[in-house]
């Protein structure tokens, strides 16, 4: 055992260690009476030294302080120890989760039970107040207790000894072998130690202290500060602790794994309550009656298991993990919170941030529940949708029929019904699905930019031959040539508003040609479409302008993407990079610079808004200038019940079903598809429940929110919508009215053979 005293010597404290060799029990009264006399001379010149004049001795221990201060370490004047950030909900109280590698979070003292503080200081270092950092009686009192035996061992460290230590040994500036002398018995560590605790004592008041000792101790399972105990151990916040359970945490931190009630020793958990009970009483700090009552009190845990990661969001709610996912993905390629991917990890995980995200429960669960309403959690075929505000690119929900898990899948299901890929945002090993003519909006928008009107006409035949060569089965004379989807309801003279609202192909391939292809991909990329996939990035950076069947939508795409796309047509022309967060607060209190939309103007307004008066067609209502005639979508009028436009987009041979809708307030976008196997065809019949699931989501969006109208393009863009006289052509009901501007097997078979399927 080494026994540490303290000596007055040459005019100097000096501190001397005394080792006596570890052995058994003394076997003679003789013996252990030796050691009890020695102890005895050892405690004496301690207690000599504290007996000294206050004034010398604190005249000492104020010389020796100042030089120490100068060498405080960083963390001791300025501690920044490891800390859980926090992510909420667009309300600033939901909690998503949490991550951390060490389960701790400062409060302010005021926050602490007052009980909380006494049960510390009558466990650990009853003279707290009295001492100027190191307590020369409570080492003498320790070292004459531990050579007599017969209980617990005494520590002689004071509070804010161990509040050294703990800085020291957990200091994540410092090396392991740094942190490791932290902890060492030996006499240079305890000599250093005391002269840092004597430092602090000079600078900080006893009050802000005690603080960080209660902020950094650790309480066992897991859980380091009192924050982190109180909700380990009983669910609530530190400030809420009942006496009894007050003195159970205080009684921990002396011996946290053995006596923790949860991973330990419940008998000794008790009984060391109790010792810090009767402490209690001894002290003032309680009457014996009080501690006798709470020593009666049963041991009542109610255990809370912190969560931690993307994984681990609030129970029921594992679909928020895809979206946790995302604001994760964003906060590593923020140089906010450092200069490196593993810097801003470390900062997620020990900078304590409060980060008050974009996600609105409300919106949130009702994409959920639609998305689960069209498949199912253990379907193969997914329906993943993204709602985002425009005007500030705020990612407001992010819902897919999948739980986000790492759990087993059964056999032979690759991704369902548990998975963590990005399959609403795409990234790693998700390039995103085919959109269709959804990505007509970007052939009018370039055309509209190009200084057509929306009356631009064009009689729409059932095939159009193109300028772009093909070798394919059905080609017309060796050019490919598209055709309509329903030619009865669909060919003849169109403009853009009648041919966006029935989705002709022939209309919007012509159009896309006398602007340029390369116009229109362009465009998609300036309003956020981005080309995960090696053969469309090559296609649009080589060979733009021979991209014929861009226009309808043969590129990947995702919800997220899709829905900002349209985001920026209803923020009349002003795009917006996707956003996770509202505000990010740093431990200190002060706030980072980071939840501020960043936003440009993509588009003239009447540009935007032209385009926004002919997505008035598709569903089911009627433009400023009254040219709609017919739509793919029009069940949404009804479910929507406001100002709402959209499109709906279906890809060869019904593989994929899209709609995107949008107010604005909010774009909502869903794309049904089999994220593992594109050859897996979802089929017509589901688009109208994604057009419903969609349209729900923006009801619910806009629910409570005052009804606002878009606003009617200039009668320049809109120019003279003379039409001929129609065909005499009956609509076919709803039904057969829905979008199916599939591109010919031909088309499919030529983009396969130049490697750009």
């Amino acid at each position: 055992m080494r026994l540490l005293t303290v000596a007055w010597w040459g005019g100097r404290i000096a501190v001397f260690a005394v080792i006596l060799e570890s052995m058994p029990s003394p076997r003679s009264p003789l013996s252990r009476l030796f050691t009890v006399l020695l102890a005895g001379v050892l405690a004496g010149l301690v207690l000599a030294v504290a007996a000294l004049p206050g004034g010398l001795l604190g005249g000492l221990a104020a010389k020796a302080s100042l030089g120490a201060y100068a060498e405080l370490p960083d963390a001791l004047r300025t501690p920044a120890q490891p800390q859980r950030s926090y992510l909420y909900a667009n309300d600033g109280r939901t909690l998503i989760t949490t991550f951390y590698d060490v389960n701790r979070s400062d409060v302010p003292l005021a926050e602490i039970a007052p009980v909380m503080r006494q049960a510390i200081i009558a466990a650990e270092d009853r003279r707290f107040y009295l001492h100027g950092g190191a307590d020369l009686r409570g080492i003498a009192r320790a070292l004459v207790a531990n050579v007599k035996g017969g209980g617990t061992e005494q520590g002689g460290s004071t509070l804010t000894m161990q509040y050294v230590r703990n800085v020291l040994k957990t200091d994540p500036t410092r090396t392991a072998e740094e942190r490791q002398a932290a902890t060492e018995q030996t006499v240079g560590r305890k000599l250093q130690e005391i002269r840092y605790a004597n430092a602090l004592e000079k600078t900080l008041s006893k009050d802000e202290i005690l603080n960080r000792y209660l902020n950094i101790a650790y309480f066992g399972s897991g859980a380091y500060g009192v924050a982190a105990a109180s909700q380990r151990y009983f669910g609530k916040a530190p400030a809420d602790l009942t006496l009894g359970e007050a003195a159970l945490l205080a009684g921990l931190v002396q011996s946290p794994d053995e006596y923790s009630p949860i991973d330990g020793d419940k008998d000794q958990a008790l009984a060391r309550r109790g010792y810090v009970l009767d402490s209690m009483a001894e002290t003032g700090a309680i009457t014996a009656q009080q501690a006798a009552a709470a020593k009666a009190e049963p041991l009542t845990l109610h255990p809370t298991a912190q969560p931690n990661g993307c994984t681990a969001t609030a129970a029921g709610h594992d679909d928020w993990g895809f979206f946790c996912d995302y604001l994760r993905q964003w906060w590593l390629a923020q140089p906010a919170f450092g200069n490196t991917v593993k810097e801003r990890e470390q900062a997620l995980r020990r900078g304590g941030y409060s980060v008050v995200t974009t996600l609105d429960p409300k919106i949130q669960q009702t994409a959920q529940k639609q998305a689960t309403s069209v498949y199912g959690y253990g379907n193969k075929r997914a329906l993943p949708i993204a709602a985002v505000e425009p005007g500030t690119g705020r990612v407001l929900a992010m819902a897919v029929n999948r739980h986000y898990s790492l759990a087993d899948n059964p056999a032979g299901q690759a991704n369902h019904p548990n998975t963590v890929n990005p399959l609403i945002s795409g990234g790693a090993s998700v390039d995103g699905y085919q959109a269709g003519s959804t990505f007509k909006m970007f052939t009018m928008l370039a055309a509209l930019e190009a200084g057509k009107t929306l009356s631009t006409g064009f009689d729409a035949p059932a095939k159009l031959p193109t300028r772009y060569a093909s070798d394919a089965e059905g080609n017309c004379d060796g050019k490919w040539c598209p055709g309509n989807a329903n030619p009865e309801w669909m060919d003849g003279y169109r403009m853009m508003w009648d041919g966006f609202g029935r989705s002709v192909n022939t209309y919007f391939v012509w159009l896309a040609e006398q602007v340029g292809e390369d116009k229109v991909v362009e465009m998609a990329q300036r309003l956020g479409i981005t080309f995960r996939a090696d053969s469309d990035a090559a296609f649009a950076k080589d060979d733009a302008e021979n991209w014929g069947a861009f226009t309808l939508g043969v590129a990947a795409t995702t919800p997220l993407d899709l829905a900002n796309a349209y985001a920026t047509v209803a923020a009349e022309g002003t795009y917006c990079t996707p956003l996770p967060v509202v505000s990010v607060t740093a431990a200190n209190g002060e706030r980072v610079d980071v939840g501020q939309p960043s936003c440009r103007k993509v588009l003239d307004a009447d540009v935007a808004r032209a385009a926004t008066d002919a997505a008035r067609c598709p569903v089911g209502q009627q433009s400023a200038y009254g040219q709609c005639n017919g739509g793919t979508a029009t069940s949404v009028n009804r479910i929507v019940g406001r100002p709402v436009a959209g499109k709906t987009g279906s890809s060869e041979q019904n593989a994929t079903e899209t709609f995107v809708g949008f107010t604005p307030q909010v774009a909502v976008a869903g794309i049904a598809a089999n994220p593992d196997d594109s050859t897996d065809l979802v089929g017509a019949a589901v688009q109208a429940k994604v057009i419903d699931a969609v349209a729900r989501v923006i009801r619910t969006a806009v629910d409570g929110k005052p009804v606002k109208d878009f606003t009617a393009p200039s009668r320049e863009l809109a120019g003279d919508p003379q039409r001929p006289q129609p065909r005499p052509t009956p609509e076919p009901e709803e039904r057969r009215q829905q979008d199916r501007e599939n591109l010919p097997s031909d088309l499919l078979r030529w983009l396969q053979g130049r490697g750009r399927g």
